[in-house]
């Protein structure tokens, strides 16, 4: 029997919440430090998603660690290239001595007397944290519809998150389930190789152009210095932040801007008109997530695909593939399951146990919440990285990883130069948040916008995103306020 192995820090996930938390804590002179990732492998979605045509849909320069300018070959980096990366910084900064592989967490318990979580996983044995902190990621924990027969396909099937390489898909009959960023990704990189993709979508999405380039090799040497690197960074930055005024204040400018450039890119290359319908959404645009693909539609139109929306979709799936509530039969070889994440109320998939065995579960029963969607009352010393309302559709969402490592360090320092043990957030300062970021979400489109989508949680609240600027999240993570919080 393992032994239970003692830290100051314990990170769950490797990704680039874990990397951040991680190098931030260093950084503070924290060095004992335990990072447990449940694969084999370390670095999160872009070692984790390897599906045909993976990649950013978040200009690179500013879709990457702030302290870690990289010589990006183009503006929306393929996932290859982003495992690259991903895996110089982990190697740069030592993490990999530092982490425990094939340590998937089964629960974390408060253990109030001795002031410390204790960590239990299947295989990597039992760990105790004064500090713990879930970088697990709200894109983590795959969902597969359990349609009638699901079970019963003899085909080959999978999730986008867990690709298998090892299957050739060439001249093969494919179903893709799901139409969202990952299913835009994959349609035009496989429509030329198989014989026939059937795309079972639930409802359209507003598709942009994506402004792509490759950067020469001199353009890739000028990013190696970092004033030019930060200043591309901000100025991408920038332009990307305005979209909030139109997705929060203003519908008639968001449709004005955004929603005639979608409408003109549909027309322009969706020429039959009974496609371009089923394509068309019927709710506003940035409702859902806004696709970024210049490729997308040509690949819809191809002659051996064919779109089946809602008056088409799948009422079972047997044996040989999956038959529409039109009564239709649709034979396949594979089916690809694009069917996204569980990232409102499945955000952490072990069981939390907090101070007087309070469950995560019961305290997020109506629906997840936190302060800063980073700290819960009752939960001492645990910090959530891309907690509730914490996501972002319009920038880099690192940016505001990086703002909540602000917070989480602060409050680090808060408990060390105090003297005490634990330190938590009270009960009041999180429900004043929390009703604020509410309130202002009455303003936004994914409230109003008359779409259903995987920003909101089963109880209908946007749990998934911030209603406003990231600056005003930055500005909110950067000024930690003693008065919200209770040491013990």
């Amino acid at each position: 029997m393992q032994s239970q192995q003692r830290y100051r820090v314990v990170i769950i996930g490797s990704g680039f919440g874990g990397q951040c938390a991680a190098m931030r804590l260093q950084e503070q002179g924290i060095s004992d430090i335990r990072i447990l990732e449940r694969r084999d492998y370390m670095g999160g979605t872009w070692c984790q998603n390897s599906y045909p045509g993976a990649a950013v849909d978040v200009q690179s320069p500013l879709y990457s660690i702030s302290s870690e300018p990289y010589p990006w070959s183009q503006m929306f980096a393929e996932q290859d290239e982003l495992q690259r990366y991903t895996n110089e910084v982990i190697d740069k900064h030592g993490l990999r001595d530092k982490t425990t592989l094939n340590a998937n967490v089964k629960q974390v318990h408060w253990d109030n007397s001795a002031k410390q979580w204790l960590i239990e996983t299947d295989a990597a044995g039992s760990f105790a944290a004064q500090i713990l902190i879930n970088a697990s990621g709200p894109l983590s924990t795959p969902v597969i519809p359990n349609f009638p027969g699901r079970d019963t396909f003899k085909g080959k099937s999978f999730h986008t998150n867990g690709w298998d390489h090892s299957y050739d898909y060439t001249g093969k009959k494919v179903a893709i389930i799901g139409s969202g960023g990952s299913a835009a990704q994959i349609i035009p990189a496989i429509a030329g190789k198989v014989a026939e993709l059937h795309v079972f979508q639930r409802s359209p999405h507003w598709v942009l152009p994506r402004p792509d380039r490759k950067f020469s090799p001199l353009q890739r040497k000028l990013l190696g210095i970092k004033l030019l690197y930060k200043a591309l960074r901000w100025t991408i930055y920038w332009s990307l932040e305005s979209r909030v005024i139109g997705f929060k204040y203003s519908k008639t400018l968001l449709n004005l801007l955004a929603g005639r450039e979608a409408l003109k890119l549909l027309k322009k290359q969706v020429p039959d008109p009974i496609l371009r319908q089923k394509l068309t959404p019927d709710f506003t645009i940035g409702c859902k997530r806004v696709i970024l693909s210049s490729t997308l539609y040509p690949a819809l139109s191809q002659n051996n695909v064919t779109v089946h929306d809602k008056h088409d979709g799948i009422s079972a799936i047997n044996e040989t593939g999956i038959a529409t509530v039109k009564g239709q039969q649709v034979d396949v070889d594979l089916i690809v399951w694009s069917t996204g994440y569980d990232a409102t109320d499945g955000v952490i998939s072990y069981p939390v146990i907090g101070k007087d065995n309070k469950s995560l579960a019961s305290a997020w029963n109506e629906y997840p919440r936190a302060y800063l969607g980073t700290t819960i009352p009752g939960f001492p010393n645990f910090f959530v990285v891309t907690g509730p309302n914490t996501g972002i559709g319009h920038t880099s969402a690192i940016f505001v990883i990086e703002s909540q490592m602000k917070y989480i360090t602060d409050s680090i320092r808060r408990l060390e130069a105090s003297g005490k043990q634990a330190i938590e957030v009270r009960s009041d300062a999180e429900a004043a948040y929390t009703n604020m970021v509410h309130s202002e979400m009455e303003k936004t489109v994914w409230k109003s916008g008359g779409c259903t989508s995987w920003y909101q949680s089963k109880s209908g609240h946007v749990v998934a995103m911030f209603p406003g600027f990231s600056f005003t999240f930055r500005r909110l993570a950067s000024r930690f306020k003693s008065k919200h919080h209770l040491l013990s």
